[in-house]
C-alpha cells in the first residue's frame, strides 16, 4: 500500500464494520452509549468523513508540528520571555495553562468512546486520531506551562485545578461533563465537534494566537497554532452525523442538542477568552475587541455552517447577541472583586486610556460598568483595598455555575430566573439556562454550585476562610496583577483637584 496513493486504498481499509455473530448489534452498540436515534446501519456505512487521513500521514504531520513548536521554544529559552512579560500577559498565560489542559485530556476519553461506540467506520477512524490529538494537546500545554513554574507557583494549578473544588473549575467540569462525557456518542459529537470545536476553538487557537504574536510571545503563539489544525479535523466528525440525522427526520433532536451545546460553551468561553482579550491584554497590543472576534469567528461563520447543514439559529440568538455586549464585562468585574477565590492574578485594566478603548468598542461602557469601577477606584485611592473585596458570596447560576449578573445603570437589569423543582429552588442567570435545565431535569437536578455547597453545610467551617480552603486557595488566592499601580492617574487627578 505504501506504493499506492491514499485515495486508491483508504475507503477499503477504513471500512471495518461487520455483522456480529456472538452478540446482538444492540449489545455491541447499546443505545445509551452509541446511537439512541436508531439510524440504520446502511446510513452508518455511508458515513463519509470530510477530512481523511491515514496513520502514516497523521504521524508525519504531528511530528512536524511538534518539532516546529518545540524548536521555537528551544530557540527562545534564553530570552526568558515570561519573567519579563507584562503582568497582564502573565495572567493570561496562567489562566490558559491551568484551566485548559485538563479539558484537553478529558476530551481524549470522549473521543475514545466515539472510537468504541461510533457505528460509522469513518467516525471511529477520525475519533481514534482525536484521542491522540487531545493527549498531545494536554502534554504540550503542560510541558510549555511548567517551564514557567520557577517564575510563578500558580502554574502548578495546571495539575491541581481539575482535582479541586474551586468554583471556576466546578463550572468547567459541569459544562464539559455534560457535553462530552455523560451522553451517547452521537449527541456528544454534535455538542462537542459542532458546538464547541466548530464554533469556538478558532477563537482560542487562531485569534488568540494572533494576539500572542502581537505581544511578542512567539512560543505561545506557535504551539497554539499547532493545536488548531487538529481542532479543525475534529470539527469535521460531526458534520456527516448532522446530515444523516436531519435526512432521517431527526432535525428537532439535533437542533435541541445544538441549542444546548452552543449556549453552554459560550458561557464558559466568555470568561476564558473575553477577559484576556478585553482586559488582560496590554492596551498597546490590542487591536480588536472580544466582541469583534466573536462576530467574525463565531457569529458569522457558525451561523453560516449550521444553516448550510439544514438547521436554524438557536432560538435565543437575539439574547446571545445582546450577551456579547455585557456578559464578559460583568464577569471581569466580579472575578476581580472576588480575586482571592481564583488562583491567577486578576487584571482590572481600567485606567483612563483603557476605559477610553472600552468605551469606543462598547459604547455606553462608562455609563454602566464604569460607574461600578468608579467606586472601586475611589476606595483604592483612599487607601482602602479591603473595601474592594466583598464579604459575601454571589448568587450562582445552577447551569453555568457562574455568578448571576445584570447590566448596571438606571434601571439595573439584574434578574434571577428561578425554578422550584422537587422541593428545591434553582437559580439561573438567564431564561436560556433555565430552559436547558427543563429539557432534562433528571440530568441536572442533583448538582450543587459552590455557593449551594457553602449554604448547605458541605463546606466546613462555614466561614470565608473555610470556603477559601475548600476551593484550594486559602493563602494562595489571586491578587491584583499590577499591584494597583493602574490607579496612579486617578490619584494624581485627585491631587491636582485638591
Amino acid at each position: 500500500m505504501a506504493l499506492l496513493q491514499r485515495e486508491e486504498w483508504y475507503d477499503i481499509a477504513r471500512r471495518t464494520n461487520w455483522t456480529p455473530k456472538y452478540v446482538s448489534e444492540q449489545e455491541l452498540f447499546p443505545d445509551e452509549m452509541s446511537d439512541p436515534y436508531h439510524l440504520p446501519m446502511s446510513d452508518w456505512d455511508a458515513y463519509d468523513e470530510p477530512y481523511k487521513v491515514s496513520y502514516r500521514e497523521y504521524v508525519k504531520t504531528q511530528r512536524e508540528k511538534d518539532a516546529g513548536a518545540y524548536s521555537v521554544r528551544t530557540a527562545l529559552e534564553r530570552a526568558n520571555y515570561y519573567a519579563n512579560a507584562n503582568p497582564g500577559w502573565r495572567s493570561i498565560q496562567t489562566l490558559f495553562y491551568t484551566a485548559v489542559p485538563f479539558v484537553e485530556y478529558a476530551s481524549a476519553s470522549a473521543f475514545g468512546r466515539m472510537t468504541r461506540f461510533g457505528k460509522g467506520a469513518g467516525m471511529r477512524n477520525m475519533a481514534s486520531f482525536g484521542s491522540l490529538d487531545e493527549m498531545r494537546h494536554c502534554q504540550i500545554q503542560l510541558s510549555f506551562g511548567y517551564e514557567n513554574l520557577k517564575h510563578n507557583p500558580q502554574i502548578d494549578w495546571a495539575q491541581k485545578s481539575c482535582h479541586s473544588n474551586n468554583w471556576a473549575i466546578i463550572g468547567a467540569r459541569h459544562t464539559f461533563d455534560d457535553l462530552e462525557h455523560t451522553r451517547d456518542v452521537v449527541s456528544s459529537s454534535i455538542m462537542t465537534n459542532i458546538c464547541f470545536e466548530t464554533a469556538f476553538t478558532n477563537l482560542q487557537f487562531i485569534a488568540f494566537a494572533a494576539d500572542a504574536a502581537k505581544e511578542g510571545d512567539y512560543n505561545f503563539s506557535h504551539f497554539l497554532q499547532s493545536i488548531q489544525t487538529d481542532e479543525s479535523r475534529h470539527a469535521q466528525i460531526g458534520f456527516p452525523l448532522v446530515k444523516m440525522l436531519v435526512k432521517s427526520g431527526k432535525k428537532k433532536d439535533v437542533q435541541k442538542l445544538v441549542d444546548i451545546g452552543f449556549w453552554r460553551t459560550w458561557r464558559q468561553f466568555a470568561v476564558l477568552m473575553g477577559l484576556p482579550m478585553d482586559y488582560y491584554m496590554p492596551l498597546e497590543k490590542r487591536e480588536r475587541s472580544f466582541k469583534e472576534f466573536m462576530e467574525e469567528w463565531v457569529v458569522v461563520q457558525f451561523e453560516r455552517q449550521i444553516l448550510d447543514l439544514g438547521l436554524e439559529r438557536p432560538w435565543y440568538w437575539d439574547i446571545f447577541l445582546k450577551d456579547l455586549d455585557y456578559f464578559h464585562h460583568s464577569q471581569a468585574l466580579g472575578i476581580w472583586l472576588w480575586r482571592p477565590t481564583v488562583w491567577w492574578d486578576s487584571v482590572a485594566c481600567v485606567g483612563p486610556q483603557e476605559r477610553e478603548w472600552l468605551e469606543k468598542k462598547y459604547p455606553g461602557w462608562n455609563a454602566t460598568w464604569g460607574t461600578l469601577w468608579d467606586t472601586v477606584i475611589a476606595n483604592l485611592v483612599d487607601g482602602h483595598p479591603e473595601k474592594t473585596i466583598p464579604a459575601t458570596l454571589p448568587i450562582m447560576c445552577n447551569m453555568s455555575q457562574l455568578a448571576i449578573t445584570g447590566i448596571p445603570g438606571k434601571p439595573w437589569t439584574l434578574r434571577v430566573y428561578t425554578l422550584d423543582y422537587e422541593g428545591r429552588r434553582y437559580n439561573f442567570g438567564t431564561e436560556v439556562d433555565r430552559w436547558i435545565f427543563l429539557q432534562e431535569p433528571e440530568r441536572y437536578k442533583g448538582h450543587l454550585s459552590a455557593v449551594d455547597r457553602y449554604v448547605g453545610g458541605v463546606v466546613q467551617p462555614q466561614t470565608p476562610e473555610g470556603m477559601l480552603k475548600y476551593m484550594g486557595v486559602l493563602d494562595q488566592g489571586g491578587k491584583d496583577a499590577y499591584d494597583y499601580s493602574w490607579i496612579a492617574p486617578y490619584r494624581e487627578s485627585r491631587s491636582v483637584a485638591e
